[in-house]
């Protein structure tokens, strides 16, 4: 993977026209704290298959995702990749308890974030309990993300694990943009795989077989939802 080239954006914007704060691990603080959090943070602009930071490197960041898709993954001992997340607009990176990071994470296309640097964000949240309360949050909502993913993983059959990953995806993105009913897809179908511990010749057979039953047609970055009831009885099958 190439070397991370980054753009970095001065400060000057506002924490109040964010587009993601209501998602955001910012969503707790008042007008008066939002202001001292903006010059905490700086944006930082990523291209396509930039490095934001790696699997074992010290902590020295925290990341908000304002804009794009990003693939957070593990190497294992073999070289293999196992992607453990998609992070999209409002996740919060970086926290952990041993201080390093414990995978990694890239843009997998334009992406920007908001980067705190550590020190100065763990002294901002010491006296702020409801922004530690939003922390903790989310990070019970990634645990259980986890969790689902290790069921995923290990008791689904590819065809219910496709679909799964699916009605998953589309929820993430309704949460965040509304009804919709076709359903972007940035990752390629390789990524796709390499979440669900598949092949990508089963995944790419699994959305064929999905699209010739009618549940869903394929387009291009993406697929349309022609009948999610079909893609439900078969996640939960």
């Amino acid at each position: 993977m190439k070397p991370s080239v980054v753009a970095i954006e001065p400060n000057g914007y506002f924490c109040s026209d964010c587009a993601v704060r209501g998602s955001a691990v910012c969503s707790s603080l008042d007008a008066a704290e939002l202001r001292e959090f903006e010059h905490l943070g700086r944006h930082v602009h990523f291209t396509a298959g930039e490095t934001v930071f790696s699997e074992e490197d010290i902590t020295t960041s925290f990341y908000n995702v304002l804009d794009g898709v990003m693939r957070l993954y593990k190497l294992l001992s073999d070289g293999r990749r196992q992607i453990v997340g998609f992070a999209l607009p409002g996740d919060f990176l970086g926290m952990n308890i041993s201080g390093r990071h414990n995978f990694s994470a890239d843009a997998i296309g334009a992406v920007t974030v908001c980067q705190f640097a550590k020190v100065p964000f763990g002294r901002f949240i010491e006296d702020r309990p409801q922004l530690l309360r939003r922390i903790n949050e989310l990070a019970i909502r990634e645990l259980s993300q986890a969790r689902d993913h290790m069921v995923l993983l290990g008791r689904r059959s590819a065809d219910e694990k496709v679909a799964t990953f699916l009605l998953g995806w589309r929820q993430r993105l309704l949460a965040l943009r509304g009804s919709l009913d076709t359903v972007p897809l940035p990752m390629s179908r390789q990524d796709i795989a390499d979440y669900l511990g598949l092949t990508i010749e089963t995944v790419s057979r699994t959305f064929t077989k999905l699209e010739r039953h009618g549940a869903i047609e394929i387009i291009h970055g993406g697929v349309h939802m022609l009948d999610p009831a079909r893609v439900e009885a078969l996640a939960a099958a």
